[in-house]
């Protein structure tokens, strides 16, 4: 396989052809898209100046397209949500540099789909190992401390572990759709002190006079944009912060991919207040940015989920990926899963100790879903997902 393989490295995604790049991706998320990609990149959101380096690999076998990886070079962890700050800290405390690794993954988006983007007819087990050897030469070539793949598939996590990089579990917090005919067809799952809680809420927002719009790509106005831009980025001032995207990347969005955007908009005598973009594909609600102009009780459960579910009842969605955190989510429904890594740490005695401290997590992770399990507000334990 290695021998009849050749191995491109490009410095922007717009070096890959958008089609040869989605066929390879396969439709699997709208995050993997070569439009979304290129968003980032275009805008100066995901670039060598802001961290985010780019080194993306096309695999050719017989000078045809059979794989793809999105891989940066990285000189800072933020923006991954697979937290190994500890790591750079231990290796800083060693008098080792950490900066820079390379990452695959997509910026700033905590939401699990393809890294290995495997063409179909092509040995997954043996291109896996082909590229894993390929993306370490460069690795080491580079001097980098370590490769981390972000967020895989639970497939792609095992073809990985297979390839020797080291497994690495989390949590986060999914809704499942169980064919329910609208939100009370939902809440009528929950023990009846929690539905009464989630009612109370939903009513607290709708009884101060808010109402909300959906809205796909193709009816976000670019004063909308602006606003949403402005809502977006009040979340992160009042952390004294500044959001990683700009409105350039979000009008972006709307040109490239409007079939794929759901914009929340909640509005308070006509005037909006609150926003949340999300993206989607045929199956999934990925919930991603949200922001606000004022503060009213409840508004952030009822624009960023309770409106995320009642849409996904409503267009037949039967999953809904909230994103990363959250464990207020749990009584709210949302079971808690398991979402994966995989790492490569060049430094034996480094891989080695980062190997034992992997084990010892996974098994307070699991122990964690077992006791968010118990948490959820279903009168009868969750169905399986």
């Amino acid at each position: 396989m290695t021998a009849a393989c050749e191995f491109q490295f490009h410095s922007c995604i717009a070096d890959i052809d958008a089609q040869v790049w989605d066929a390879l991706a396969g439709g699997a998320s709208p995050f993997l898209r070569h439009a979304f990609l290129h968003a980032l990149e275009a805008t100066g959101c995901a670039t060598k100046a802001t961290g985010w380096e780019p080194q993306h690999l096309l695999v050719r076998q017989e000078g045809r397209p059979v794989a793809a990886l999105p891989l940066y070079l990285k000189r800072h962890s933020w923006g991954e949500y697979v937290f190994d700050w500890s790591w750079a800290e231990a290796y800083r405390r060693h008098g080792m540099a950490y900066y820079p690794k390379l990452v695959t993954s997509v910026p700033f988006t905590p939401s699990s789909g393809p890294r290995l983007l495997l063409g179909q007819g092509t040995d997954h087990a043996a291109l896996t190992q082909a590229i894993v050897a390929a993306v370490l030469a460069r690795a080491q070539a580079r001097g980098v401390s370590s490769w981390h793949v972000l967020f895989p598939t639970p497939g792609e996590h095992a073809l990985l572990n297979a390839a020797g990089l080291r497994p690495r579990i989390g949590c986060q917090y999914h809704w499942y759709n169980r064919g329910y005919a609208d939100f009370e067809d939902f809440l009528a799952t929950f023990n009846s002190r929690k539905r009464k809680n989630l009612r109370k809420e939903r009513a607290a927002v709708h009884g101060a006079g808010i109402r909300f719009e959906h809205l796909d790509g193709n009816a976000i106005t670019p004063a909308l944009w602006q606003i949403f831009h402005g809502f977006y980025q009040n979340t992160y001032e009042v952390r004294g912060q500044q959001g990683y995207l700009s409105l350039a990347f979000f009008e972006a969005l709307g040109r490239a991919m409007p079939e794929n955007l759901l914009l929340v908009l909640a509005l308070h005598e006509d005037t909006p207040i609150a926003a949340a973009l999300s993206l989607r594909d045929d199956t999934t609600l990925y919930g991603r940015y949200w922001g606000s102009r004022d503060d009213y009780q409840f508004l952030h459960f009822e624009t960023c989920y309770y409106q995320g579910i009642d849409y996904c009842i409503a267009h037949g969605l039967q999953h809904f990926d909230s994103g990363a955190q959250g464990e207020h989510k749990i009584q709210r429904g949302f079971e808690p899963i398991i979402t994966y890594s995989n790492h490569w740490i060049a430094d034996p005695k480094f891989d080695a100790a980062i190997g034992d401290f992997l084990l010892r997590e996974a098994e307070h992770i699991r122990q964690y879903q077992s006791e968010a399990t118990d948490m959820l507000p279903f009168r009868v334990s969750a169905p399986s997902s």
